[in-house]
């Protein structure tokens, strides 16, 4: 209790000081404001290169500059050509994807994280990093899900605060994306998404509020899309009335490159800055034609204005004007203290989904001299870093698995490699020449089928691929151990284009089954930023699982395939059997052009599978360990020490949990309410607290879980506000979604 005191006291004096200062801020910002012509305040809030605002030389106001993304710093552009500079001074450290920064389950691995990424873009001369993206993974086909960290709202919430607190820390804002529903790549431009007002607030909403009011992010990205009508660059519900008037949020909203599509619409809603894909700045609608606007009385020169001290008031937060610029951090990159960091959270990223027969580690007598592991699957050889569309980087080095496995297996081991399986187009990885690689890409778009070159072509692939699945084959006859590393690659897992299936491409899943009926104790690895169907997942006996992990993947993976590192990773999204079992494909509202309706509602991924009773493959919060725990002695009490009237009671819940094993590790303790009596329709369980907990052997720890308002809350559309209705609320605490053993019940 005397910790929580001290801490209110801490944040109530960090809250007076902010607000001095801001006060101290906006003297200065309307000082400012009076001297700058309309020109100036216009050439400020649209973009005068690809990433960069024009400066103001004049009263000292600097240009703002932009990169992407979210998985470490873009590679150089010149302002007015997307083709790189292709300079040496632009590789960085390549950081885990959302999605693997999600599976663990940490926010300290998240705030680690962003301090990587903050530092990282304040040593490239950035002012604002274009990240996090947060948005809910609503299908498991949408191409850039392996961008978003989480099907789960509570989950994204106490993940995004600490990555943009990590980044924050270095003078460097982060621009949490994209405002908002913006879940598909088909027709990402125009589509209109209809999302009614309760399924708003309580799925896709609240990452965004925790961002602004938790973490307050310097600046947030509007999406592409439309909601309920209007886009989102426009959209005065979404960003007058929910953003600015309920959030009370003075950030900076910057548009998603290419967004915007008015001047007078963008120009009367609350969106500052006005970013494009195109070279004709002068042309953007927050340039001349905003002038005109302003000129002709169309727009009152006060909307610019406002636009104006948003930018400049980031600016004075992130030391870019006043007194304290010359105290602007300089950042690092490319430390070994980043790669470090890189390497701790690929190691808390990585799921163990079986482990049947404890075929996982492989050590011991398995691994004496001499002895031959056969790695076969592209994915243990390729390399990631370059693809995806805006989260591409230039790595200064990533670890591919095959040399994190050979790194760790020393000389002593015959380490052999076999691709396996072919990829049409991948000059790294098969024997055709580029013009054929085209042609193979039409193959792949269906254009033209009875194309007798293209016939003639499509032989050709299969007889490649026949003869790479011939050779793994053989090499897994006679190896002593086997592991298969497949998945997807930013073919699928990318910006711009949803997949249109669940399943493994290039024939992987014959292969993984005829590699099964060689040897039944293959290791399968899959790496990639979405779920796809197995097939063949009875089989198996080792199955893991590894998002997009950053520079150090193959380096993780090897210390855990061979026992050196205990995974620790849960799954932070459901992965359905098939994609026949998802909501979206039953009614039909994905991946539509034009528009989109989300009929399901608030049911989003285990809410719906739980609902409809629909056993996933892999639920969500799953992931084994190599020890073992057991939970015991839960209670839940509420909390009425805390007397307050600002402060809301609470709900304390405590679990004892202890290592039964004979390993160190960590265990995801998970915390699930129901409400037994509502005047609405409720999921069964919804995430509510989580606490991860390393444990040596034997070792045994009592956990405290605090639940809150939001915890028990739901959106009442009459009364336009989050509610707690008396009644009865069931405690469930377990370490998966469907692995929940203990219950206690409580009324508030």
């Amino acid at each position: 209790m005397l910790y929580f005191v001290y801490g209110l006291k801490q944040a109530l004096r960090k809250e007076k000081e902010m607000s001095e200062r801001a006060k101290n801020y906006e003297e200065k910002i309307n000082t400012m404001l009076k001297r700058l012509t309309l020109e100036e305040k216009v050439s400020m809030i649209h973009g005068c290169g690809l990433f960069c605002t024009r400066a103001v030389e004049r009263l000292g106001i600097p240009a703002l500059i932009m990169s992407d993304g979210p998985m470490g710093v873009r590679q150089e552009f010149p302002d007015d050509s997307w083709i790189p500079y292709g300079y040496s001074d632009d590789y960085v450290t390549y950081s885990p994807s959302n999605s693997a920064l999600a599976a663990t389950w940490n926010p300290k691995r998240a705030y680690a994280g962003g301090k990587v990424l903050g530092e990282e873009a304040r040593c490239r001369g950035k002012d604002v990093i274009l990240a996090p993206g947060i948005n809910i993974k609503r299908d498991p086909l949408c191409g850039r899900n392996f961008e978003y960290m989480s099907e789960d709202p509570y989950l994204i919430k106490t993940l995004t605060v600490p990555l943009i607190e990590g980044i924050q820390e270095s003078d460097v804002a982060a621009c949490v994306k994209h405002f908002a529903v913006n879940n598909q790549e088909t027709d990402r431009l125009m589509v209109d998404t209809i999302v009614d007002e309760r399924t708003l607030r309580e799925i896709y909403l609240p990452g965004f509020q925790a961002a602004v009011r938790k973490a307050g992010s310097y600046s947030l990205m509007n999406a592409y899309n439309k909601l309920n009508g209007t886009h989102c660059s426009e959209n005065k519900e979404l960003l007058d009335h929910i953003l600015r008037e309920e959030w009370e949020y003075d950030g900076t909203v910057i548009s998603d490159w290419g967004s915007v599509h008015s001047t007078e619409g963008a120009a009367k809603a609350s969106m500052d800055v006005e970013m494009s894909v195109t070279f004709d700045f002068d042309n953007y609608y927050f340039a001349n034609p905003l002038l005109e606007a302003v000129k002709k009385g169309e727009v009152a020169e006060a909307e610019v204005d406002k636009k104006v001290k948003n930018v400049l008031r980031m600016m004075y937060r992130l030391k870019m004007l006043g007194e304290e610029a010359p105290q602007r951090k300089k950042g690092a990159y490319n430390t070994c203290e980043h790669q470090r960091s890189v390497l701790e959270t690929a190691r808390e990223a990585i799921v163990l989904l079986k482990n049947e027969e404890r075929v996982l580690p492989v050590s011991g007598a398995r691994l004496t001299a001499g002895k031959k592991v056969a790695v076969i699957g592209v994915n243990a050889s390729f390399t990631h870093a370059g693809g995806g569309g805006s989260a591409e980087i230039k790595a200064l080095y990533e670890i591919s698995p095959l040399m994190g496995l050979k790194k760790e297996l020393g000389g002593n081991i015959d380490v052999r490699y076999a691709l396996g399986y072919y990829i049409p187009g991948k000059k790294d990885v098969n024997e055709v020449n580029w013009q054929e690689a085209s042609l193979e890409r039409r193959i792949m778009g269906k254009e033209n089928p009875d194309d007798e070159e293209l016939r003639t072509l499509r032989k050709e692939i299969e007889a490649n691929r026949m003869r790479l699945r011939a050779e793994a084959i053989a090499m897994a006859k006679d190896a002593d151990e086997v592991i298969f590393v497949g998945g997807l690659n930013h073919d699928y897992d990318v910006e711009g284009r949803d997949r249109t299936d669940m399943k493994l491409p290039y024939g992987q899943d014959d292969l993984i089954e005829a590699l099964l009926d060689v040897n039944p104790n293959t290791i399968i690895v899959i790496v990639a930023g979405s779920p796809v169907e197995m097939p063949w997942a009875d089989r198996a006996r080792a199955l893991v699982w590894c998002y997009y992990s950053g520079m150090e993947t193959g380096t993780a993976l090897a210390e855990i395939l061979l026992g050196e590192v205990n995974p620790s990773a849960k799954l932070p999204e459901t992965f359905p059997a098939s994609y026949f079992d998802t909501a979206t494909y039953k009614n039909g509202q994905f991946g539509l052009e034009n528009r989109v309706e989300y009929k399901e509602g608030i049911f989003v991924g285990y809410r719906y599978y739980e609902k409809e009773k629909i056993k996933p493959a892999f639920s969500f919060g799953y992931g084994l360990s190599y020890t073992s725990f057991s939970l015991t002695d839960l209670y839940a009490k509420r909390n009425t020490d805390v007397s307050w009237e600002a402060l809301e009671p609470s709900v304390d819940v405590e679990v004892k949990v202890t290592n039964t094993g004979n390993m160190a590790g960590a265990e995801v303790i998970q915390c699930y309410v129901t409400d037994l009596e509502c005047s609405v329709e409720r999921p069964v369980k919804e995430l509510a607290a989580y606490a991860k907990v390393f444990l040596q052997p034997g070792e045994s720890r009592n956990i405290r879980l605090t639940l809150t308002k939001d915890a028990f809350d739901f959106y009442d559309v009459t009364k336009k506000e989050f509610v707690v209705e008396p009644g009865s609320f069931l405690i469930h605490v377990g370490n998966s979604s469907d692995n929940c053993l203990l219950e206690t019940e409580v009324v508030l």
